[in-house]
């Protein structure tokens, strides 16, 4: 139906499992995914991206996976973090089931797939991995950003994909006019027609400049 996204609360469209096979940090799995889920018969190229140009996840504390469609992200942090807290957070309950199913048939146990609100408001996170949902429009786009940014500890680092065609410039320009204090926004690499952005905030004192790619 044509109310029906990824991006809505409940697809109403056929589940239509599928079985797909990729490499996740160096590992060639068999996943499942469904209709009415982000991408779900590959790995998408934007994720791709993220994936190869974002550094080995913290060792512990807890990571999220914003926007995780079936959990290539959130599943990739799990692996290279076995004693890390991962949660991945989506609004596609069909999508959340996935990353449940995923989780477990790869002995994942600390990933926890939930509703926005699943996320207890003292977690603070050691990183942020996202491949946003850019077509929710705009004014969705920058309350999703406003509401989990300011949720990454101190001296960690919010790591986003966007295609450059869907507006990752504009999308950097306001990331780095929002959170002008405490923060710095930067261009960490690009590839394939996508921009990877990444938002470090500081602490006290502050952390290092971040490089800028042109």
């Amino acid at each position: 139906m044509a109310s029906d996204h990824y991006f809505s609360a409940s697809p109403a469209s056929a589940e239509n499992l599928r079985q797909i096979r990729v490499d996740l940090n160096g590992r060639s799995v068999e996943l499942t995914t469904a209709g009415g889920v982000f991408s779900p018969d590959r790995l998408d190229a934007g994720t791709a991206v993220l994936l190869a140009n974002t550094p080995a996840a913290p060792a512990g504390g807890h990571l999220l996976d914003l926007g995780s469609g079936w959990g290539p992200v959130a599943l990739t942090l799990a692996m290279q973090s076995p004693h890390a807290t991962v949660w991945a957070v989506d609004v596609n309950e069909r999508a959340l089931d996935l990353v449940r199913r995923n989780a477990s048939n790869l002995g994942l146990p600390n990933v926890n797939a939930v509703l926005p609100d699943g996320v207890p408001d003292d977690v603070v996170f050691r990183s942020i991995r996202s491949n946003p949902p850019i077509r929710v429009g705009k004014n969705e786009l920058h309350g999703l950003l406003e509401r989990w940014i300011p949720r990454l500890d101190e001296r960690s680092d919010a790591w986003l994909v966007v295609q450059r065609n869907l507006g990752s410039d504009s999308l950097q320009r306001w990331l780095a006019s929002t959170f002008e204090h405490g923060y710095s926004v930067h261009r960490a690499a690009t590839g394939r027609g996508y921009r990877v952005i990444r938002v470090r905030r500081h602490g006290s004192p502050p952390t290092t400049p971040l490089d800028i790619v042109s």
